[in-house]
């Protein structure tokens, strides 16, 4: 029986000027290394089939499924501020679009499946490192219940690529609720092309926002829509203690999930500073500057969008600055709304937010380890006899004794019992999180002993984030000392 993809393309059928049409390059030998089969049923697709030879063939772009039509999507954007009119997909091709069983369009896209019009001299192709990354850490964002493309598979081609030395060479299998992004819009307008940017903020409307077609000015409900998502995006971002290393406006998703994991990364100790990317040398995507960064990236999509907004441009241009404004309301009181429920907080009273504040300036200080903090505050919660283990993640425990009596005195005001607070804060407050030194400790076994049993069982341990775990207890620890990673890499 032949894989069979339900294929229901809808960008494809946009104008020529929206993408190119292009072919994944064959590759040698591919070999499945890893399947996502929930997601694969999710997807209206036989993971049996899938787990099969042919599978393999096409989830490497050596074989082309039927109702496939394979595009690279055109698109602009600001890298790191700088912009640049034309990047589009250099590495990427999407195979076309499936309804999932939740009754949602989903791109299937090939990530590494060759060069495409849009590679400028690149070869096309992904080593088997980054790929590995991009799976683990949006699967992990997935079971964290972050908005998040999600990995179906992972395939080894049987060739090498060429980086700093050759590495072996894999593909990714990457689903999107579609890969429109902020640069999408930008590309069009660079060219002038008013058009264009109509015809693709009425694909998005259809797609993501259908409400907004219903509103009396669409195109401005549209700007509405894609600040709400990216704000409340952004704060699960930085509940979860993640930075996501490079938000050039062409890595800003308007579905509003995370997209492109490159240099991305999650925090040990707590650092508003931090910053992990390698080719981030200023700190412009820091961990604290993600909320303003933000903000720029959305304002460079109202800028998009002022042709359709109004008729005067100094009309349209007031009108969008009155929707970005509401950006920082809408993030602070996601972000706010948060944090009171990672320490336990029921309702909303004047000085939460310094308390939590303090916390946070407690554990920068005594560089706390940001995952185990809020994890451990839920034993802390049940019984004050538990505060040894928060304790001692401080290097200086009293900072923490201050904070925690504060803290009690706060709780003890609300009527939930301390079981009602302990079950609410293990809900939200992850023991696990893909930490770097453990995924980087993943991509050694794979690329130089063909290991992929670390891979798999970091991937079970990831699942359920919200776990205890004790068979895994050693994942949810930091790295020691020589065990740290101080730098990720984006991999093309």
């Amino acid at each position: 029986m032949t894989v069979h993809f339900p294929f229901q393309n809808s960008y494809a059928a946009l104008p020529a000027s929206f993408f190119a049409r292009v072919t994944p390059t064959p590759v040698i030998a591919p070999r499945l290394i890893k399947l996502n089969r929930p997601l694969a049923l999710r997807l209206g697709l036989d993971p049996d089939l899938l787990d099969s030879p042919e599978g393999a063939e096409i989830l490497a772009g050596k074989l082309l499924p039927e109702g496939a039509d394979p595009i690279a999507m055109a698109y602009a954007g600001h890298q790191f501020g700088h912009f640049v009119p034309q990047l589009g997909d250099g590495r990427a091709i999407l195979l076309g679009e499936v309804i999932d069983t939740d009754g949602v369009r989903r791109d299937i896209q090939l990530k590494g499946s060759g060069p495409t019009p849009f590679s400028r001299r690149g070869d096309g192709r992904a080593a088997l490192g980054p790929v590995l990354r991009e799976y683990i850490v949006s699967e992990a964002m997935a079971a964290l219940g972050i908005p998040t493309t999600r990995s179906l598979a992972a395939v080894i081609t049987g060739e090498s690529v060429m980086r700093e030395t050759p590495l072996p060479g894999a593909v990714l299998t990457r689903v999107a609720s579609s890969h429109i992004r902020v640069g999408t819009f930008q590309y069009f307008a660079a060219r002038g092309d008013t058009e264009g940017v109509r015809r693709l903020a009425d694909h998005v409307i259809a797609r993501h926002y259908p409400q907004a077609a219903q509103a009396d000015r669409p195109y401005h409900a549209l700007l509405e829509g894609v600040i709400a998502r990216q704000a409340d995006l952004v704060a699960r971002w930085l509940l979860v203690g993640f930075i996501h290393g490079v938000m050039n406006t062409d890595n800003t998703s308007i579905s509003g999930e995370t997209i492109d994991y490159g240099p991305c990364a999650f925090m040990d100790h707590y650092d508003p500073a931090t910053v992990f990317s390698s080719i981030d040398e200023s700190g412009r995507y820091a961990y604290a500057n993600q909320p303003r960064i933000a903000l720029w990236n959305l304002t460079r999509f109202a800028e998009c969008l002022l042709p359709l907004l109004a008729d005067e441009q100094e009309h349209a241009i007031a009108e969008a600055q009155e929707i970005l404004a509401g950006f920082s309301e809408k993030f602070t009181t996601a972000y706010q709304a948060g944090l009171r429920r990672k320490i336990g907080l029921f309702t909303s009273r004047d000085g939460d937010e310094p308390l939590v504040q303090d916390l946070l300036d407690a554990m920068a200080q005594n560089q706390a380890d940001f995952t185990l903090t809020f994890r451990h505050l839920n034993e802390a919660a049940l019984d004050p006899a538990n505060d040894t283990a928060v304790r001692q993640l401080f290097a200086d425990p009293t900072a923490y004794d201050a904070w925690a009596a504060r803290w009690r005195e706060r709780t003890a005001g609300e009527p939930q019992s301390a079981d009602e607070r302990q079950a609410a804060m293990r809900a939200v407050n992850p023991a696990f999180i893909p930490r770097n030194h453990r995924i980087e400790a993943v991509i050694e076994a794979a690329m130089n002993r063909d290991d992929f049993a670390p891979f798999e069982e970091l991937l079970t341990v990831l699942s359920k984030p919200y776990e205890d775990q004790p068979d895994f207890a050693d994942y949810a620890q930091p790295p020691q000392p020589d065990q740290r990673v101080l730098q990720t890499f984006c991999g093309t």
